[in-house]
């Protein structure tokens, strides 16, 4: 693709392969070129402005939450600086906002995500996704006992002797798909949606399926249209918790719309027309940020 969604495209050189090395992490905190982006129960520290920015912190200034840290992690190099994430969302938020002060703000990062640098934002992100996992996955799914993190963050070790598995951080794969009929494209709402707004169809990826098979079913399952031509479009990282968005753009195949009402609360086709002044009739599309929009908005300038 000709451009990289948002979330994507931060360029950091991850170091994977440097990740077993014994005394890598301690060798990376004194080198004095590492920063640090902080998680504070989903919320990222950035610093408000027209364009936010990411708050990153050197090590001399935040040695003590090093020190408090729920997870440490090694995001990787970029900009000759290494950037690491840490969790402290055990604060409270009175404490949160004490140690914040003067170097920024909690932030939702999809309040802020669309107004961002891709740099920061990919690399936010990143942090984000990766300290949802920690905090989600600090018992063995095996035998249940405690697990630690180890290879600087990327994997979490069962603490049983007679266990020792390793988990590896999460990634929900979900397809997402602009159904288009060549002059329409179908865009459905759930209830718990701004009101107005409308968005193409997605949703994840079962056992045993292919991403195509995925995208019939699902279309089919909410809307009741058969489709034909299933073309990949591009991926988004989605970590709110924790997605990667599977973007397509699909032909239907039939025309009659069987609302699955349990799924959404509306569904309809739309011209070109009518997507290009969706606000005048009350309607909206979806966020700045998603590959929803994206879709949408590389097929209006299809046509």
């Amino acid at each position: 693709m000709s451009r990289m969604n948002f979330y994507a495209g931060g360029g950091l050189d991850r170091l994977a392969h440097l990740r077993t090395e014994e005394g890598w992490v301690t060798r990376v905190l004194g080198e004095g070129r590492a920063h640090v982006v902080a998680v504070w129960q989903t919320r990222n520290l950035v610093i408000a402005g027209d364009q936010p920015q990411a708050a990153l912190l050197s090590v001399d200034a935040v040695r003590g939450w090093l020190d408090e840290a729920r997870v440490l992690a090694v995001l990787g190099e970029g900009g000759e600086r290494m950037h690491l994430a840490i969790d402290v969302s055990h604060w409270s938020e009175e404490e949160a906002q004490r140690r914040a002060a003067g170097l920024g703000e909690w932030t939702d990062l999809r309040r802020v995500g669309p107004l961002m640098g891709r740099e920061d934002g990919s690399l936010l992100a990143y942090a984000r996704g990766l300290m949802w996992w920690h905090a989600r996955h600090r018992f063995c799914g095996v035998c249940g006992a405690p697990t630690e993190s180890v290879e600087a963050g990327h994997v979490r070790r069962c603490t049983a002797p007679e266990c020792k598995a390793s988990h590896f951080p999460r990634t929900d794969p979900a397809v997402i798909m602009l159904v288009h009929d060549g002059d329409r494209a179908l865009l459905g709402r759930q209830k718990v949606w701004p009101p107005g707004m409308y968005s193409t169809l997605a949703g994840f990826l079962e056992p045993g399926e292919s991403l195509e098979e995925t995208v019939a079913r699902e279309v089919f399952e909410e809307s009741g249209i058969r489709v034909s031509d299933v073309r990949y479009h591009s991926s988004q990282p989605w970590p709110f918790p924790a997605s990667l968005m599977i973007g397509f753009q699909v032909t239907a195949a039939s025309r009659e719309i069987k609302l699955a009402e349990s799924e959404l609360e509306d569904c309809a086709w739309f011209s070109r027309a009518e997507l290009r002044d969706f606000g005048a009739q009350g309607k909206a599309l979806p966020r700045m940020d998603s590959i929803a929009r994206r879709l949408i908005e590389d097929w209006l300038v299809q046509g």
